[in-house]
Parts: structure tokens; sequence; C-alpha cells
């Protein structure tokens, strides 16, 4: 039969042309372009050569995946612009640490970062501010910069609408400006997941989306050995690596990793510094 390999040949130039037009990046635009494509050249094919209408369901599934990818992978820029890393030529790495600030183990990171004379980026939930403002003020006047981590970080936020999104950030900002005097630019989605309201909602706040290089995975029930050597592995110029300021296992890789930094001539900086971007308005 000519249907399998006609509909094969449609799918194909569609994504074709998807990446040709893209420059091979996948955006949600594209992405979508592509699947009306794919469903216009199927729609043909059933009308005029009587193929089933049930390869519809082909192209939609492929939609679907690319949604899904393209959102919860941040490095793919699906949905919007994401720094993940930086294209230096000098040994120059980011640390950032999510969900603090905490009152147990910030000041455990600020004190290793001081010794150590390395400079971090602290992206902060908004919730997690009251009580623990003056370790905020700790991270400001230690030379750290302060990012937005959204306000409840909840387990479904990524669902949210734009004015929810806005009311994330708003609240985030308010909160640390209250503090420190100073209006963040700086936002790291919760989880890395990406959607179009989300983006939006940096957008029109004026925030730049930042991801990372390196996953460190620091809160699964990894040891910390076995953290650390997923860190060291992948370190390279220009990397950003994602940390929590939430646990003793941190505390453990972070001296390693700062270690290894020193050893191998790598100088630890804020992803703001690595990025030459400003983290403040």
């Amino acid at each position: 039969m000519l249907e399998t390999p006609i509909l094969r040949y449609a799918l194909a130039v569609s994504f074709r042309l998807r990446l040709n037009l893209t420059n091979d990046v996948m955006t949600l635009k594209s992405t979508r372009f592509s699947f009306i494509i794919a469903i216009s050249i199927i729609g043909l094919l059933s009308t005029f050569l009587e193929v089933s209408l049930w390869w519809l369901v082909l192209p939609c599934v492929v939609f679907q995946l690319f949604i899904i990818y393209g959102s919860v992978i941040i490095q793919s820029n699906f949905h919007g612009p994401a720094y993940c890393c930086a294209d230096v030529s000098e040994k120059l790495i980011a640390l950032s640490f999510d969900d603090g600030p905490n009152q147990e183990y910030t000041p455990q990171v600020l004190s290793i970062l001081a010794h150590y004379h390395a400079a971090a980026t602290f992206f902060v939930i908004g919730k997690n501010i009251p009580g623990n403002e003056g370790v905020l003020q700790q991270i400001d006047a230690a030379g750290h910069s302060i990012g937005n981590h959204s306000y409840t970080h909840g387990f479904f936020v990524d669902f949210k609408n734009l004015p929810g999104f806005l009311d994330e950030l708003n609240q985030t900002t308010a909160a640390v400006f209250d503090i420190i005097g100073k209006r963040m630019k700086l936002f790291r989605p919760p989880y890395g997941v990406t959607t179009p309201s989300l983006v939006k909602a940096a957008k029109l706040l004026d925030y730049s989306i930042i991801g990372w290089t390196i996953r460190s995975f620091d809160t699964t029930g990894d040891t910390a050995q076995t953290i650390t050597q997923r860190v060291q592995k992948k370190i390279k110029p220009g990397a950003i690596i994602l940390f929590h300021d939430t646990s003793d296992k941190t505390i453990q890789v972070l001296t390693q990793t700062l270690n290894f930094a020193q050893e191998h001539g790598y100088k630890v900086v804020s992803v703001d510094r690595l990025l030459k971007i400003e983290a403040y308005e």
C-alpha cells in the first residue's frame, strides 16, 4: 500500500520544515506550525487518496510530546529564552541555591562560600522569607545576588495562568524589596518548568529566566559522594550549578565542589556575574 510511505513522507516534510525554519531550534511556535502542516497534509490525503483519518492521532501525539519535552527541559528554550550557561574562555563557573532562605542551612552555605572567597546566587521562595529576614540580609551583605523562585513553589504552580504567575513573582519581589531595598531581575522557574504564561509574566516584569548546566539532584536520596561525583564530572567553563540550601548533604557536596574548583583553577562567581547581566533594577 502507498498509504504508509506517503504518510511518513508527509510527517517528515512537516517536521523538517520546522527544523529549517528555526535553525534547528525547537520552539512552541515552530512546533505548532509543523503540527498544522502535518494535519493539513493528512487531511488532503484523506480527501483525495482515502487515507484513514486515524492517522491524525500521530501528529497529535507527537505535538503533545514536544510540548511536554519543551516545558520540562528548560535548556530547550521551547517557550522562551533561558540562560543555562555562559560562553566564556576563562575558567569561570556559577553556583546557585534554590528554595531558601533557610534558617539552619543558608548561614552554613554562606560561611563556606566566605571561606573559599566564592560568590553565588540564591533563588528564594517568597513564603520562606517571613522569619528569615536576617538570613536574607546576610546573603545581600556578603555580596551574593538574590533571585526570584516564586512565592509558593507549590506542586501545581506550573498550571497557573498569567495573573497567577504575575502574583507569584510580585509577592516575592515585594518581600525582598522590603528587606534589602533592591528589585530582583533574575527568576528561576519552580522545578525548572516553563509555560507560555510563566514566560510572558517574566517578560512583563522584566525578569531574566535562569536555568542551569549542572543539576546536582542534591534533594534526592543519592549519597553526598554520588552527588559530588556527578557535579564534578560535568564542571566546565561557563557552567551554572544548581544546589539547594536546604540539607546537610548539600553542605558536604558544596565543600567538596569548592575544593575541586580551587584545585582545578576555577573561579566561582554569581550567576549574574557569569552571564554579564544585571541582578537588580
